[in-house]
């Protein structure tokens, strides 16, 4: 178990080393400092908003989140996670997509603008286009486009912190402003103080870091997330981009892949088995509250097997068999299955990923909190369009 709420099955444990006990016991002195953004993890942290604010934000029945990557992947994962438990209409724009459409309403509608720079081109764009009058920007306190914009519209704005970078967000405003506004107690998600004073957790955690370090290490450097439950597609949008821009410089990196199963079992399946041996994998599910029944009135002949079986339990034996056939062939994989979706069981995931690609990007030895060549095209755009 990594906690009560996962039950986790690590890659082959391997000997922790005292380089990686002390990458971590830095980064846990590093939380406790204010300007720190692992601080964010914490549940001491405080948010640059206020109760009367969100009374006030609360009033609103619809909200549309504008925002590039961490800006809005975290909030949608959240929403994506959690859906069956908001009652309120979330929607997110995180791309230039002329089929994105705002649906005529009369119901209030709030407009969140999430850019930590302010001056995000994507994000303009949208909001230039897409966006309704009613509006809230969550922004560094520096002069930039949309700050200005704000201060013009006489909107209310929110500080983003100069020293969280957005895909290490979720935690902060950028996260937690849309998850209390979905109706969600933001206090759960707060795991951190909890999780690096359980010897589980940390364990868990050292030694797979360990292991992924030795696989990068052996040029595996294709990381294939292999989804059973597809409403946690977001969350591992969210994980691509928190592994991909932090660990891919210097001729280094992994690449973070989506593959949702069983479905894939049919398409990429064979490549993954007797394909390059570049790849370690993850497989991710969520136990199921539903039960659906077999129709046995409709099996006939050789099939009567699965009379006595469920949708669910013929995808479990699906995993089963996968997971055996990855062990036949020495293929690297480790397991996640959730046993409840709540608000703690995400906080969880979200530590546990944030805190693996910190101490990873340390063992690799590069600075897993820099974007520098991303930085390269956001100039070159400007250059054309001007």
């Amino acid at each position: 178990m990594l906690t009560k709420n996962i039950r986790f099955q690590n890659f082959k444990k391997k000997k922790i080393q005292t380089k990686l006990k002390i990458f971590f016991n830095n980064l846990v002195d590093n939380s406790i400092k204010k300007e720190h953004l692992t601080h964010s993890f914490t549940n001491s942290f405080s948010y640059s908003y206020n109760k009367k604010l969100l009374y006030k934000l609360k009033r609103n029945k619809i909200f549309q989140i504008f925002g590039m990557g961490g800006s809005c992947l975290g909030s949608q994962a959240i929403y994506d996670f959690l859906k069956n438990n908001i009652k309120k209409k979330f929607y997110f724009f995180d791309n230039l997509d002329e089929q994105n459409q705002i649906k005529k309403t009369k119901e209030k509608t709030l407009n969140i603008i999430i850019s930590k720079s302010g001056n995000t081109l994507e994000t303009i764009v949208n909001e230039n286009i897409y966006s309704s009058k009613n509006k809230l920007f969550i922004t560094e306190n520096r002069n930039n486009y949309l700050r200005n914009l704000a201060s013009k519209l006489k909107s209310d704005i929110i500080e983003h912190k100069n020293f969280i970078g957005g895909r290490y967000s979720v935690l902060s405003e950028v996260g937690m402003l849309p998850a209390e506004l979905m109706g969600l107690n933001t206090k759960k998600f707060k795991r951190y103080n909890k999780l690096i004073h359980n010897k589980y957790f940390v364990n868990n955690l050292l030694s797979n870091v360990e292991v992924l370090y030795n696989l990068v290490k052996r040029k595996k450097t294709n990381s294939i997330i292999l989804n059973y439950d597809e409403s946690s597609n977001g969350l591992f949008k969210w994980y691509q981009q928190l592994v991909a821009e932090s660990l891919g410089k210097n001729s280094k990196g992994v690449l973070p892949f989506i593959s949702n199963l069983p479905r894939d079992n049919h398409s990429l399946m064979q490549l993954y088995l007797d394909g390059n041996k570049n790849c370690f994998f993850t497989f991710f599910d969520v136990k199921s509250q539903i039960n659906t029944k077999i129709n046995k009135k409709k099996i006939f002949f050789n099939y009567n097997y699965l009379k006595k079986h469920s949708l669910q339990s013929i995808k479990q034996a699906q995993k089963q068999a996968t997971k055996k056939v990855f062990k036949i062939k020495n293929i690297p994989f480790r397991s996640f299955e959730v046993l409840k979706k709540n608000e703690e069981t995400l906080g969880e995931l979200f530590t546990f990923f944030m805190m693996e690609t910190i101490l990873l990007g340390k063992m690799m030895r590069v600075n897993p909190f820099d974007q520098p060549s991303v930085e390269l095209i956001k100039k070159e755009t400007k250059n054309i369009l001007i």
